[in-house]
């Protein structure tokens, strides 16, 4: 292997493994950290095993061995080898194994000791990706109390070294190496948003391919834009090699964007974060960057993990940028304003703050952690985002109520997959269909596999036919799945009636299971309650129940991007037997009154319903009380006296009729009454059910401080209206009110009672609230007004001054009074 820029520390950094269990080494991109690090550890003295080199991607994973290899004069396999989920090569001899994050964490689990192993290397470790952080603390763990041998490197270009240090422990020694800077030259292109980015891009790549030499790296966020950006550049390009580099490339297309043109052409490498690390892409001198990322972000109220494009992060740009200047001068095109760099993000978030923890969380219940915080993280798990996946894990049986994982758990812990794909796998083996599902788990994974179609079941069966590298690899990847669930659970043969695929996905997200609302097959429903939107073109759009493999978007509304559909009488034979029947009541806003429904559902997803005729009365009326609760007092039909007890009650300051304590108590004195129909509760009931409220003292002072009658001077008794819309008055004739000086007043405080003075036919002539400043004033209009009308009754001057009485003047003298 030629010199190396890592050539210059590897002395310092073979020191420290010999005195120290863990190191941090940072070296630049270009530096040769995954190439030189992993064989020069060979022949220390300490290293009698295996060295097992973390890549945080297959395609890498499987470069960096074949680069080692070739150093060697060797093939993949022999001494150096890497196992990747689609594709591996080693051998006895094999001492260096280069291998994906997760299954790193797949071989921790099931050897806690590492047998074997003497050293484990963490390449690329700020991208921190959840399989990384925790590999990390597994590793770390196993070093305290299994293997104080182990030795742990932590490697990475852009690392916070002391963080990582700690974590190693406080001897952990960091080691730095400057590597070698090749000149990089930036030019800022900056946004075109009226563009759709395949055009940006494609014009970027064009005016980078006339202004330079060299061969051109451009990022894109994912696939799509990757195939639409080639389609342009073929077409103004011709006979110019375009070459797609991503995860779903097959091996051999991905070698291809990696090494130069055989026939020594320039040529267009168009790749997704894939080739932000790790890769070197020999002959690459110019990257054009159109500044966008795409990752994964688990969406908890939608229940599923989505892919979201964000502005790539400042961290993420220079990775990109640096891809120029590995083995030359170089020059990055970024399609964004200079001026705007330093707003985009300086690194992308963890993955353990943003992803679904469930098997994160399955994975450390089998390692049997009890503390999850006292193990060593970066970043230690969200306590929220735990909570959920106990939940979900504990609805799938792979938990108990205590978190501790079950033996169906272990089970679905031992396949490489996320819980609810295990959970599928197995309970489909359980059917003698294991095989169909762990193929339809693959095709969830391995995104384009089988093509594009939303519908799985076409995926499925062009995969199936599918000859492939890609492919075949691909089936015996699901082969070994069915194999392993099969081995694991007591598998069934089955010949006849073979279960479809949308009752496959059912078994691991039964939750997922969605009917359609619409004639366009637009809008959908989960029986977990939540909608979904597909596209009308979709062929699942016509079909009434589908089984969604995949959405993305937010939890309102998310879009459907696979799913499996079902036949009406397929849900009937073999979800139906999991459906719930159960009594639902209803509340009709328009007649005030419950409607109570039989109905047979999975989940939100109702199946059939009728009315029922004899609902529960204690849930009727538990009911009844929540839509008071939510909807206030008004709902409640109080009768005249009701109501006017209510304001009495409120005037005289009386709590127990208040409306904060009568909300609270409902129960004791609305729950007794509640029936269907509000406006059928017996209003005299209703009134006195209120009136036992009353302590005898509550009694007493409503009744002083908020009667029902006024009784004035004259000896006359009057209703008191509590209801008026100007307040409690009461109707009263004029002369029942002589000789009163003072207003007459109630409540507490006291408050005027509003007088409504009539004349002695009951004619109203005045309301008032002051009733001495109404006889010093509009009195004498009053006075003279009804002495024309009524001359046979008293109009005196000063009436606060005169005898109380309703009869005439002749009547009066006759009684002996003035």
């Amino acid at each position: 292997m030629s010199e190396l820029p890592i050539h210059a520390v590897l002395p310092d950094l073979l020191q420290a493994l010999r005195s120290a269990s863990g190191a941090v080494l940072i070296a630049p991109p270009g530096a040769g950290k995954t190439t030189a690090v992993a064989p020069a550890l060979l022949d220390e003295p300490w290293c009698e095993g295996t060295v097992i080199l973390l890549s945080p991607r297959r395609v890498a994973a499987r470069a960096a061995a074949e680069r080692m290899a070739a150093s060697l004069g060797e093939k993949p396999g022999e001494t150096i080898g890497y196992l990747t989920r689609l594709d591996s090569k080693k051998s006895a001899r094999t001492r260096v194994l280069v291998m994906t994050e997760a299954i790193f964490v797949a071989t921790i689990l099931g050897d806690s000791e590492l047998s074997g192993v003497s050293a484990v290397l963490f390449d690329e470790a700020h991208e921190r990706h959840l399989d990384s952080d925790l590999g990390l603390a597994l590793a770390l763990e196993t070093r305290a109390v299994l293997r104080e041998d182990l030795r742990v490197l932590v490697m990475s270009a852009t690392i916070d070294g002391t963080r990582f240090a700690g974590l190693l422990g406080d001897d952990a020694p960091v080691i730095e190496s400057e590597g070698k800077a090749w000149p990089l030259a930036l030019r800022w292109l900056g946004a075109a948003p009226e563009k759709r980015i395949e055009e940006a891009m494609a014009s970027a790549v064009l005016t980078a391919w006339r202004e330079q030499e060299g061969d051109i790296l451009a990022f894109l966020p994912g696939v799509r834009e990757i195939e639409r950006t080639a389609q342009k550049l073929e077409a103004a390009l011709p006979g110019t090699p375009v070459l797609p580099l991503h995860g779903q490339c097959d091996p051999s297309a991905q070698r291809m964007a990696i090494r130069r043109d055989g026939e020594g052409r320039r040529r267009i490498v168009l790749a997704t974060a894939i080739a932000e690390t790790s890769l070197t892409l020999d002959g690459v001198c110019v990257v054009v960057d159109c500044g966008l990322s795409r990752r994964a972000e688990f969406d908890k109220a939608a229940g599923v993990t989505r892919l979201v494009t964000h502005r790539a992060s400042q961290a993420s740009a220079d990775q990109r940028a640096g891809r120029a200047a590995r083995q030359q001068a170089g020059t990055a095109y970024r399609l964004w304003e200079k001026a705007g760099h330093a707003g985009r993000p300086a690194f992308d978030p963890p993955e353990m703050l943003t992803s679904d923890l469930a098997q994160l969380t399955l994975s450390l219940a089998r390692w049997g952690s009890g503390d999850v915080e006292a193990m060593a993280w970066i970043d230690p798990p969200p306590v929220p985002a735990l909570a959920a996946a106990r939940a979900m894990l504990e609805e799938l049986g792979a938990l108990d109520a205590e978190g501790r994982i079950t033996s169906f758990g272990d089970k679905v812990a031992q396949l490489p997959m996320d819980p609810a794909q295990a959970t599928m796998i197995l309970r489909a083996s359980e059917l003698g269909a294991g095989s169909m599902a762990a193929r339809l788990a693959l095709l969830l994974q391995e995104r384009g596999l089988g093509g594009r179609s939303d519908d799985l079941a076409q995926r499925l069966a062009r995969w199936n036919t599918d000859r492939s590298p890609r492919a075949e690899a691909s089936r015996k990847l699901a082969a070994g799945w069915a194999r392993r669930a099969a081995a694991l659970v007591e598998a069934q043969a089955r010949e006849e009636d073979p279960v479809p695929p949308g009752v496959l996905l059912a078994l691991g997200r039964p939750d997922m299971l969605a009917r359609r609302r619409d004639a366009s097959g637009e809008h959908w429903l989960s029986a977990g309650g939540r909608g979904y939107v597909l596209d009308p073109a979709s062929p699942l759009a016509t079909r009434e129940w589908l089984v969604i493999g995949d959405a993305q978007g937010q939890a309102r509304g998310a879009r459907i991007l696979s799913g499996a559909s079902l036949e009406p009488a397929e849900v009937e034979q073999w979800l139906a037997e999991g459906a719930e029947r159960r009594s639902v009541l209803r509340w009709n806003e328009d007649e005030a009154r419950v409607e109570a429904r039989l109905e047979k559902r999975l989940g939100a997803i109702t199946l059939a319903s009728g009315p029922d005729p004899r609902p529960d009365p204690d849930a009727v009326a538990a009911f009844v009380l929540e839509q008071v609760r939510r909807k206030g007092l008004e709902l409640v039909p109080l009768g005249k006296g009701a109501h006017a007890l209510l304001r009495r009650a409120r005037y005289a300051g009386i709590a127990a009729l208040g409306d904060e304590a009568l909300l609270a108590d409902l129960e004791s004195w609305l729950g007794p009454l509640a029936v269907r129909r509000l406006d059928a509760i017996d209003k005299g009931a209703l009134h006195e059910a209120l009136r036992n409220r009353l302590t005898w003292e509550d009694q007493q002072l409503i009744e002083r401080l908020a009667p029902e009658q006024f009784r004035s001077p004259a000896g006359t008794s009057h209703a008191i209206d509590y209801e008026d819309e100007g307040g409690p008055s009461v109707e009263v004739r004029v002369q029942a009110l002589f000789g009163l000086d003072t207003h007459p007043g109630f409540g507490r405080p006291p408050q005027p009672l509003l007088l409504k003075l009539t004349s002695p036919a009951g004619r109203p002539i005045q309301t008032t609230r002051d009733l001495p400043g109404f006889w010093r004033g509009s009195w004498r209009d009053v006075q003279r007004d009804m002495k024309g009308r009524y001359p046979r009754h008293r109009w005196p001057d000063e009436p606060w001054n005169e005898d109380p009485s309703l009869k005439t003047k002749n009547a009066l003298a006759r009684s002996g009074k003035r």
